[in-house]
């Protein structure tokens, strides 16, 4: 599911890359690639808990949880501020 969600990012992002400023590709992808980074995190985490076990194992789970959240808000953030580059140009 990742995969896909990942993929269908970038194909958006290539859609988008059409439609937007050199600039504003360039603050997008800033955004893109710390939320990669923030996905990586959670993978780790979801790794690492599937060697815990109980309620341990749910924390992780909720952690990993929050931080793919975060990734989302990172991404949306991302638009939003190429957004408004375009915007002022």
């Amino acid at each position: 599911m990742k995969t896909f969600v990942k993929v269908l990012g970038m194909a958006s992002l290539i859609a988008l890359g059409a439609c937007q400023s050199k600039q504003a590709d360039n603050v997008q992808n800033a955004y893109e690639n710390q939320a990669d980074k923030i996905d990586n995190q959670a993978d780790n985490l979801e790794a690492a808990a599937d060697n815990l076990s109980g309620n341990a194992s749910n924390a992780a789970e909720h952690a990993a949880d929050a931080l793919e959240n975060k990734a989302d808000a990172t991404r949306d953030a991302g638009e939003n501020a190429a957004d408004a580059v375009d915007a002022k140009h």
